[in-house]
């Protein structure tokens, strides 16, 4: 049915009017094949230019291999904790006649903090004294009397029984002095305890109680709370596995401890560790560990959460990359190193350390060969390059040229031949 349409179309048309259709279609055929070869084959040309074809150099940006010193790390996230916390509490109970401290002032020990009432125990202290000079003029009548009876007795004019007694009372007396000199001591110090003082150096809290009020001994909230800043602590945890790298660093002197800040890493105070706790925390597999800082500048805070790094070891001039130009593979780790000819050849390595911005390679590389460090999409061993900036224009020089320092973000120590971020390139 489908078939009769066209027979019958083409039976009714003439031979001469056959003719011209069949020119036309040849017509139409020649034409669609001039235009897939000369307008078709333009797109991929201008492709190959920009993206580098099999008839042009693929553009890569790359690194020089450097030798420097690389500290080794652990990370963890401490908790700040101030090295004193006391809670200033009355020791008698009175009314609280002064406070001489302001919120939040930085003190120092022995400084006023506030005052009690001091008139009852003042008059206990006079008392103590009054009954000292009692009984110190008891003791010197009695010791007048043992020197007449001991004379006495020398003579047999009274009884040897009558001088030893008065021996006796006088160190009676003497003793109750004595006894009187404690009960004052114990007055003074009472006394003393009107007068509030600062235990330590450090910074004070929230007034915990307002002029005026009755305080007592017992009183559990305290006039003030006050925090020792300067120095200050910072706990941290390591896992198990990690501690006898710390065990060992630490036997050989004291170990650098970093705080720095969440958001960008910046170093926020350097102290040293201080303690390695005894034993390992079960139920976590972790170690604590305490570090203190001179906390100068007060940037860190009772409290506070901080990233902390633990210096444990130094690398010393060991061959180091940028972590991009570290490629993986069925047959393990490669890079792609720049040769003279700006070419690349495919160059295995074997990886010591590694962080997010550079590489501890053992073997591999010399410095101060290039790697690449972007564009590998189209390279394989031998393909020809082109270095680039990081704008994407040819990069002036050779491939063994000028170099630019590269920045280090984990630490390492800077050398005068840095690795530059885009090395130049070796001119035709």
């Amino acid at each position: 049915m489908h078939g009769e349409l066209p027979r019958q179309i083409w039976a009714k048309t003439s031979d001469r009017n056959r003719r011209y259709l069949a020119i036309g279609l040849v017509l139409i055929v020649i034409a669609a094949g001039l235009f897939y070869v000369f307008g078709g084959s333009s797109a991929p040309t201008r492709t190959g230019g920009r993206f580098g074809a099999d008839g042009g150099p693929v553009p890569v940006l790359a690194a020089v291999a450097v030798k420097a010193d690389v500290p080794v790390y652990l990370d963890a996230v401490g908790t700040t904790k101030a090295l004193n916390t006391v809670t200033v509490r009355p020791q008698v109970d009175g009314k609280l006649l002064e406070v001489a401290f302001g919120e939040g002032q930085d003190v120092k020990k022995d400084d006023v903090l506030a005052r009690i009432d001091p008139t009852t125990y003042q008059a206990q202290l006079d008392q103590a004294l009054a009954k000292k000079a009692q009984d110190e003029a008891l003791v010197a009548n009695a010791k007048i009397d043992l020197d007449r009876y001991e004379r006495l007795a020398a003579t047999n004019s009274i009884n040897r029984q009558q001088a030893d007694t008065q021996r006796s009372l006088v160190a009676q007396l003497e003793a109750q002095v004595q006894n009187d000199q404690g009960a004052i001591d114990n007055a003074r110090a009472i006394l003393a305890y009107t007068t509030i003082r600062a235990p330590l150096d450090g910074r004070t809290g929230i007034r915990q109680v307002d002029q005026g009020n009755i305080v007592h001994a017992s009183d559990s909230t305290g006039v003030v709370v006050i925090t020792q800043l300067k120095p200050i602590s910072v706990f941290f945890n390591l896992p198990q596995q990690d501690i006898n790298q710390v065990n060992s660093a630490f036997a050989k002197g004291p170990l650098s401890v970093d705080a720095q800040r969440s958001d960008n890493d910046a170093i926020i105070d350097r102290g040293e560790l201080k303690v390695v706790d005894n034993q390992v925390d079960a139920s976590t597999g972790t170690v604590k560990l305490k570090a203190e800082f001179p906390n100068a500048d007060l940037q860190l805070w009772p409290g506070q959460f901080v990233n902390v790094r633990l210096l444990i070891d130094t690398l010393k001039q060991v061959v180091v990359i940028p972590t991009g130009a570290v490629q993986r593979g069925p047959n393990g780790t490669f890079v792609f190193v720049v040769k003279d000819d700006n070419t690349v050849a495919v160059r295995p390595i074997t990886v010591a350390k590694q962080d997010e911005t550079q590489t501890v390679v053992s073997t591999g590389v010399t410095p101060p060969e290039h790697v690449v460090t972007t564009g590998f999409v189209r390279l394989t061993d031998g393909v020809k390059i082109s270095i680039s900036n990081g704008d994407g224009t040819p990069a002036a020089g050779g491939a063994q040229g000028g170099r630019r320092q590269r920045g280090d973000k984990s630490g390492a120590t800077p050398q005068p031949n840095a690795a530059p971020t885009t090395p130049p390139s070796t001119p035709p």
